[in-house]
């Protein structure tokens, strides 16, 4: 009944794939090609954009690469993608949104910010809220909380530009399998 009470009571978006054209050309031929960019053609011929180290807040940093074969390639610009544009533009145009989850596979994480330094979040409070949320959260699906950055570094991700540009409560969530020999970026039907 809570959980009933909880969500009729709140506005809840769900967008469900923010890389399409990625993620078809990954599956397209029915194997799996690990691709994570998107199929925008740059200007040395090669495609894809990370469209996780595309957004504004820290753009440019460590753990995003300017060369545009990288598969961690972060575009030419903060925001010069599509699909970063539309979730920054579908973020603006709420401003009561309080809570922003980003889900990925793979590695059984929550992920709070920041993850484009190894720096916590300054705010006292802010830093505690996100900490024991994923604690809390961990709690219940058996996940390992971190701050982003204890992965590694991922400069303009989209986590790090909700909490730090829009102090949206953020979380990335990297979903089951715990591991690439468990089925890793492609864990079939049966986990998802």
């Amino acid at each position: 009944p809570d959980i009933v009470r909880l969500v009729n009571t709140r506005i809840i978006h769900i967008i469900p794939l923010v890389n399409p054209d990625g993620a078809e050309y990954d599956t397209h031929t029915g194997n799996y090609l690990m691709w994570r960019k998107n199929r925008i053609r740059n200007a040395n011929g090669t495609f894809g954009v990370d469209l996780n180290r595309n957004y504004g807040f820290g753009w440019g940093g460590e753990g995003a690469s300017a060369n545009p074969s990288s598969e961690t390639y972060r575009g030419p610009g903060a925001f010069s993608e599509p699909e970063t544009q539309a979730i920054k533009n579908f973020v603006e145009s709420r401003p009561n949104l309080t809570t922003l989850l980003s889900f990925h596979t793979f590695s059984k994480l929550i992920l709070y910010p920041y993850g484009h330094v190894y720096e916590p979040i300054p705010d006292e409070r802010d830093r505690r809220l996100h900490e024991v949320m994923a604690q809390t959260m961990a709690k219940w699906n058996g996940y390992t909380p971190q701050k982003s950055s204890e992965l590694y570094l991922a400069a303009g991700d989209t986590t790090d530009w909700s909490y730090g540009e829009r102090k949206i409560i953020s979380f990335t969530f990297e979903l089951d399998p715990g591991s690439m020999f468990e089925g890793g970026f492609y864990p079939g039907q049966s986990i998802i």
